[in-house]
């Protein structure tokens, strides 16, 4: 192709894209100094001189390198101002070319395109035209010229010679990956002749890799394509569906993984085939060798059950059969989520889905939990020695990443999915079994199956836990340390998911193992029966625990400070302790008074001495606790022990701040807050040495950042939640966020139980709390705001500090948000802290002036106007039919949207108890779809 800019750019662009690769960091930046400048001055001339080079160079690396480069700066936002709005569109450096560039531009890229040998440059060159064919349709600029070629490049032939540009598979699978990517490109045209061009990449005689490249262009047509277009291509949904796929294979893989989209969007196009696929399904989802529920080694593909003896193999081929035994695995995972999509799709009715398809769901997830690699459990090396050493907060990621877990997580989907009556069966007819196994690991899984299936189970399970628990209890005795752990687990999780039933009926069965566990040789396991309390005393009331709090704390103090070696005491089991302890005293209250003198003295000390980087945790909770105890036993029993604490929590506030030690400030303001409550009206002394601090956490800014990537991946951080805005990849971090608002939350706990001793306080609370109103970021912030500021007008109206001018800002900014507010559930908070405010100022008439009432009047009825035409809509909706699916979110809606006028009529009401706006309330709560929700129909 003929150059399309001078020799002297390109001659200069060679030796800035040279330097870019360097690895020298003063080289590199000057040469990005360098392309900014030129992109600055004549973005077309050097964005031209990049595609061409792309084309030209003699290095398969500069080529793709070209590429990558190209696509970054095409699409990157070109600062418009000095200021910056999160929903201003962004224009891009595509933005700025003229016609004749993007043209030559286009031209440039097919060549590329088409001519690429190199596979891997090939590769950047589909992924670049993808990317400025999406982006230029996005803009209403469709490049007709590339549709024609991608058709053409799907039709080469099916030689396998090479044509000096590659070899013509590869241009099919080039094509059929560039209408993945980009499926607007055969959208718009005749279905026929989408399905025709579909059905030739899936049925390629020759390449697995153009038929897995065709199976991504049909979902993605498919996942696009209108409900009535469905119908006429409804034999795209047969791929992989109509009969027995190939051999096991990577691709088989990929080509599952492909589909799962498709399954979890579109079921219906393959619940026809649901019999087709059970005839091959179960090979790919249960192991090679299947004599039943018996674990099998990981590795060997077969099980205990007819080996011959030992049998020696050099490196080589363990290696071969260890990356076989991964293909295996993952390809078993694949056709394990692809049912399950399948399975749980949101439009899948659950009849369609028979019982030998959830057996087999359920069966393979059984088998996959107990196939644990002995010599690397859970991705901890050294075995069951290996295990028992690690510590849990350490090792957990691995454990939730690894095999055994993700078959737990599928079985806990389906339940969840599916529900009890459909999952239960088939998992009990293995489960017992299972715990009476030879081997632990067969043991072990059964439990961790009983923890999985109670959220997804629990309203059917309720019926046969007496039999549960009888299964469960023995566990504890078992002679495998990993056996014992899981029965902690499978408990403690049943107290989470049933939580107040198994705790009232079944308590006695549960503490007569729970408790002896707390001395179980091994501390992983004697930790974990102490986390599993935890579960317990969440949903057990207090005469029901009060009669084992006594061994239950001896216990878990011999834990926290064991007689003997300190040394051989492991620290988690130290955190565990304490950590059980404050839950038992928030649970026992009271009772707990009678241990206060044994254990205060306890977390004291370790407050007091814990202070290197390894003590992080251990001093946080030893905090969470002291608060909590506090609260327990009363301001009497705590009040000698007071001001000590406060002193060690004020040298911890003041010390020098440890980047690495996240959780400090989140457990320092809930320790304060838990002491004020403790204290009461004798903690108005150390609102000096809490306000500061809490103030300028509660009145910082949302911390947002803007990506800008061009494979619309953002590198997750810690903290960190990603969303899409307008179009723009926006970086929140919610940590943060998330103290914001327990700030405004502990605000709310000192103005309520100070009152007016908060009141030098109350302007920089106000000051902070009435602009809050509107933080969108985070609904919870909003919420610990509606309820502050009443507490903050009362206790300036109890301390004769409030001035008119607060008072006038605070409901100037209540109407105001009234007004414009959009969600229902904010709405009725803000019609309480309105008439709340207003009876602390002594009723409307005493200070509602004709400014304000005529304000909150006209918000109302912009709220009541508002809310009557949405359930106007969705009436006129229900005539032609109320999609099942969305009943229970539209009756959450609908109560969130009755919360708020019953709120709005009390606050009326109060104006006038005969205001006339009451009975529009009443009119427009008529106008709900309730009745339609709960089966009355119109008369």
């Amino acid at each position: 192709m003929e150059p399309v800019v001078p020799h002297e750019i390109t001659r200069e662009l060679t030796q800035i894209l040279s330097n870019l690769v360097l690895g020298d960091n003063e080289i590199r930046s000057n040469a990005e100094k360098a392309v900014n400048e030129r992109l600055a001055s004549t973005p077309d001339l050097y964005l031209l001189a990049l595609a061409q080079f792309a084309i030209s160079s003699d290095t398969d690396v500069m080529r793709s390198f070209s590429l990558v480069l190209l696509r970054r700066l095409l699409f990157r936002p070109v600062p418009q101002s000095s200021f910056y709005s999160l929903t201003a569109p962004r224009l891009t450096l595509y933005d700025h070319l003229s016609t004749p560039a993007l043209q030559t531009l286009e031209k440039l890229l097919l060549h590329s395109l088409i001519n690429e040998a190199n596979e891997s440059v090939r590769r950047k060159a589909v992924d670049t035209v993808a990317d400025v064919a999406n982006q230029g349709m996005g803009r209403g600029r469709p490049w007709h010229t590339l549709q024609v070629v991608g058709f053409g490049m799907a039709g080469a032939g099916t030689t396998t010679t090479t044509t000096g540009t590659g070899t013509t598979g590869s241009l099919r699978e080039s094509a059929y990956t560039l209408f993945s990517l980009s499926p607007l490109l055969i959208s718009d045209l005749s279905p026929d002749a989408v399905v025709g061009l579909l059905l030739r990449g899936l049925r390629d005689p020759e390449s697995l890799d153009v038929r897995y490249a065709a199976v991504r262009a049909s979902v993605g047509y498919l996942q696009g394509a209108e409900g009535n277009e469905l119908g006429r291509v409804v034999s795209l949904g047969n791929v992989g569906a109509g009969g027995k796929p190939p051999s096991p294979t990577h691709a088989l893989h990929l080509h599952l993984s492909a589909l799962t989209p498709l399954a979890s969007s579109h079921p219906a196009l393959f619940l026809p085939h649901l019999a087709g696929l059970l005839s091959f399904l179960p090979t790919l989802v249960l192991p090679l060798s299947d004599p039943g529920m018996t674990p099998r080694p990981k590795g060997r593909g077969e099980s205990f059950v007819g080996s011959s003896g030992f049998s020696y193999y050099d490196a080589d081929e363990e290696e071969q059969e260890q990356e076989q035994e991964e293909e295996r695995q993952a390809l078993r995972l694949a056709a394990l989520e692809f049912m399950l999509s399948l399975s749980s799709s949101p439009t899948t009715p659950q009849s369609t889905i028979s019982s030998t398809w959830i057996s087999l769901i359920v069966r393979a997830c059984l088998e996959g939990m107990a196939e644990i690699d002995e010599e690397n459990p859970f991705g901890v090396p050294g075995g069951l020695a290996g295990w028992l050493n690690a510590d849990p907060s350490t090792s957990s990621s691995a454990e939730n990443d690894s095999p055994p877990a993700l078959y737990e997580q599928s079985l806990d989907r389906i339940a969840c999915a599916m529900g009890g009556r459909a999952v239960l069966p088939p998992a009990f007819q293995y489960i017992p079994s299972m715990l009476v196994s030879y081997d632990w690991r067969a043991r072990h899984a059964g439990l961790m199956a009983i923890a999985a299936i109670g959220e997804g189970t629990g309203k059917v399970m309720v019926s046969e836990l007496g039999k549960i628990v009888e299964l469960v209890v023995p566990m504890f005795q078992d002679s495998h340390p990993r056996v014992r752990y899981a029965a902690c687990q499978c408990v403690g999780q049943l107290c989470t998911d049933l939580e107040e039933i198994i705790q009232d009926q079944y308590h006695q069965q549960l503490f007569s193992v729970l408790i002896p566990a707390l001395e179980d040789p091994e501390p992983r396991v004697h930790s974990h029966s102490a986390a599993a309390l935890i579960n317990f005393c969440e949903g057990v009331e207090k005469d029901t625990l009060v009669p084992y709090l006594d061994p239950i704390v001896e216990r878990l103090l011999r834990l926290l400070n064991p007689a003997g070696n300190q040394a051989e005491v492991k620290r988690y089991v130290q955190e565990q302790a304490i950590t059980t302890l404050a839950m038992v005293a928030d649970a026992s209250e009271t009772v707990f008074v009678k241990h206060y003198a044994t254990i205060m003295p306890l977390l004291l000390n370790v407050l007091r001495n814990a202070d290197g980087p390894e003590y992080r945790r251990m001093r946080v909770k030893a905090m969470e606790c002291a608060g909590l105890i506090a609260i327990a036993v009363g301001r009497d029993t705590f009040r000698p022990d007071a001001n000590t604490l406060v002193e060690l929590l004020i040298r911890i506030q003041k010390s020098p701040i440890d980047p690495q030690d996240t959780q400090l400030s989140h457990y320092l303001m809930g320790t304060w807050a838990k002491i004020c409550q403790a204290m009461g009206v004798e903690f108005e002394p150390y609102l000096p040495v809490v306000m500061p601090d809490l103030l300028t956490t509660a009145s910082a800014k949302a911390d947002v950042s803007v990506y800008d990537d061009e494979d619309g991946k953002v590198e997750e951080r810690e903290g960190w939640e990603t969303v899409n805005m307008d179009g723009q990849t926006l970086g929140i971090r919610t940590s943060a966020i998330e103290e914001k608002c327990q700030a405004f939350e502990t605000m709310v706990i000192y103005a309520s139980t100070l009152q007016g001793r908060y009141a030098p306080y109350l302007t920089q609370s106000l000051e902070v709390a009435l602009p809050a109103l509107r933080f969108y970021f985070h609904d919870g912030v909003r919420e610990a705001c509606a309820m502050l500021i009443p507490m903050l007008i009362q206790a300036g109206h109890l301390s004769n500090t409030l001035t008119n001018q607060m008072v006038s800002a605070t409901l100037h900014q209540l109407i105001n948000v009234i007004s414009d507010e959009h969600d229902a559930s904010f709405l009725a908070s803000l019609f309480k802290a309105f008439t709340d405010c207003i009876k602390v100022l002594g009723g409307p008439s005493t200070c509602l002036s004709s400014e304000y009432h005529d304000g909150i009047i006209e918000a109302t009825k912009r709220q009541l106007q508002t809310i009557a035409q949405k359930r106007r809509a969705r009436e006129a909706g229900h005539a032609n039919g109320l999609d099942e699916d969305d009943r229970e979110d539209l009756a959450l809606l609908e109560e969130m949207e009755d919360f708020a006028l019953d709120d709005m009529a009390r606050m009326l009401r109060m104006l006038d108890p005969n205001h006339e706006l009451l009975v529009a309330v009443g009119s427009v709560k008529d106008l709900g779809m309730n009745k339609y929700l709960s089966g009355e129909e119109d008369e």
